[in-house]
């Protein structure tokens, strides 16, 4: 329980009341109309760049971003601050290497860009399940980490009805969001969450700082003492080991989150509301400026957690140390009571309050939207849909995918959750990130390739997820009391993602050889838009 006066926790709780009528009134406003599906998806494209950019970072920075990310530099050090780089690095790739062919292939959905050169219902469905694969398992995450850290934030008692109660609130919301708001909505939504996250990120790291006199040196070494590793904490292995298996496992890891977090479909879809080439193109430098600025602030508040706070403290109210920046807050503002904390610590709730009900809605919009669009109107209606009934659709998956997220939410309460952040990034890494290579730069992709692609990169990074020490057989496994692990890593970005695109290519190989009509159809459809994909020429 938090040692905080009722007058911090009413304003801990006004803080939220404006936030959501504020955010609410916002996607009111800009919902669209009820058979504007242009509108719905897009936004009608009328962000301007720097806008979308701010919308882009904001999509991505999720709560396990901000909290997750801070925990991890707060007690392992070396290890966090390479996943913060990481975390980085995957946007930067997104931008040189994907951002303009997704712009100039897209038009609503992740099966938009794949059935371009490949059309046919089976790749609607196949893109259609990667996207839930993807997006639903971020989902409970978040969800489920709202449950506890809302417990924690508000100081209610850590009950199952408490957290239950807290994910059905924030769930609840992010239909609302998902639903009204549209692709506008949520982006005005993310751009009010970033500009808020900046300020207060902004605001604590430069308290961390100020508390040693603007030195690095010493935030770096009081975060040695107060981790309890010494040395250790400005060395690799505190996460996952130091042997060479576990070695391997930290770089594969590393590896699959910069292949795959920037592919995942919430990420993705936002790069279609960019008006042409050259705003995309500006709309993704604004977000990568955004992005690493942030996981900077980030590196400074999880090495002053672990100065200030200390590890001890931090494992103490949270194993995984989600809840290190909010208690970093509670030492920055002065005595408990005083109105210097109050207002830190009002804030940065807020911070994670708004984190947590914009990434939601994000994800909620995506999923929602490759329900409506792609098994609906191209798989179902066979692309003869009327707008109105789509919207009508998307607006109801919005409710049925945010209804099952909190069912599930509920049902794994004290879980390691963490895995499942995993699973998802590293589909998006072994079945996503091939799949819309191949497509955009592989004139021999064929409908072969890419459904083995899609599917079986996700298989494969869902049947190792099961068998690996992340799931069973270690103290911080979901299952830590038995062992079934057979896969001798945490993530399965070294064997799923080479899996994905071997299976691409042999797919589409397999199709060469027997020079099937699909694969000749592939190439011509490939090789009319190759230069519009590649170069934006008509």
């Amino acid at each position: 329980m938090n040692d905080f006066s009722s007058g911090t926790q009413a304003t801990v709780l006004l803080l939220f009341t404006v936030l959501v009528t504020l955010t609410l009134l916002m996607c009111v406003m800009a919902g669209p109309d009820r058979d504007d599906l242009e509108n719905f998806y897009t936004g009608y494209r009328s962000l301007t760049p720097f806008k979308n950019g701010l919308a882009i970072a904001g999509d991505y920075i999720s709560a396990a971003t901000v909290l997750s990310t801070t925990g991890i530099i707060a007690l392992t050090g070396y290890d966090g601050y390479v996943l913060a780089v990481s975390t980085a690095l995957s946007l930067v790739l997104l931008m040189f290497l994907l951002a303009e062919p997704l712009r100039n292939a897209g038009q609503f959905t992740m099966g938009d860009v794949l059935a371009r050169n490949i059309p046919g219902r089976a790749v609607r469905v196949a893109a259609c399940v990667v996207t839930l694969s993807a997006t639903v398992p971020f989902l409970i995450v978040q969800l489920s980490g709202a449950g506890s850290l809302l417990t924690f934030i508000l100081d209610l008692p850590h009950v199952a009805g408490a957290r239950t109660g807290s994910i059905v609130i924030v769930g609840s919301l992010m239909i609302i969001y998902a639903a009204l708001g549209g692709m506008r909505g949520t982006a005005l939504v993310q751009m009010v969450k970033i500009v808020f996250l900046l300020a207060t990120s902004i605001v604590v790291a430069a308290l961390v700082l100020n508390r040693f006199d603007w030195s690095p040196g010493d935030v770096l070494r009081a975060a040695q003492q107060g981790s309890g590793a010494g040395a250790a904490f400005l060395q690799q292995g505190l996460q996952l080991g130091t042997s060479a298996g576990e070695r391997l496992d930290f770089i594969g890891f590393q590896i699959t989150v910069v292949l795959g977090v920037a592919c995942l479909p919430h990420i993705t879809m936002r790069l279609y509301s960019a008006q042409d080439v050259p705003a995309v193109r500006r709309s993704m430098s604004w977000a990568v400026g955004t992005v690493t600025t942030f996981c900077l602030l980030v590196i400074v508040m999880g090495t002053g957690a672990a100065a200030l706070v200390g590890s001890q403290s931090i494992t103490a109210a949270d194993p995984h140390g989600r809840t290190s920046v909010l208690m970093l807050s509670q030492i920055l503002g002065g005595a408990p009571g005083s109105t210097g904390t109050t207002i830190l610590y009002s804030a940065v709730a807020g911070m994670v309050f708004l984190t947590l009900l914009s990434s939601v809605a994000g994800m909620t919009l995506a999923a929602a939207s490759s329900l409506a669009h792609d098994l609906f109107a191209h798989v179902a209606r066979r692309g003869q849909a009327e707008p109105r009934t789509e919207m009508t659709v998307a607006v109801w998956t919005s409710v049925a995918v945010g209804t099952v997220a909190i069912g599930l939410a509920t049902l794994v309460q004290g879980w390691n959750v963490g895995v499942l952040t995993t699973l998802a990034i590293c589909i998006g890494a072994s079945a996503v990130a091939p799949a819309l290579t191949y497509s955009l730069f592989w004139r021999g992709f064929t409908r072969t390739g890419l459904l083995a692609t899609l599917y079986g990169g996700a298989a494969c990074a869902l049947v190792l997820m099961v068998f690996s020490k992340a799931v069973s057989g270690t103290p911080s496994a979901v299952f830590p009391d038995v062992d079934f692990a057979l896969f001798p890593m945490q993530s399965t970005g070294l064997v799923s993602v080479p899996f994905g695109y071997l299976a691409g290519w042999l797919g589409s190989r397999l199709d060469h050889w027997r020079r099937t009509a699909d694969s000749r159809e592939s190439r011509r459809l490939y090789e009319e838009s190759e230069a519009r994909l590649l170069a934006a020429a008509e």
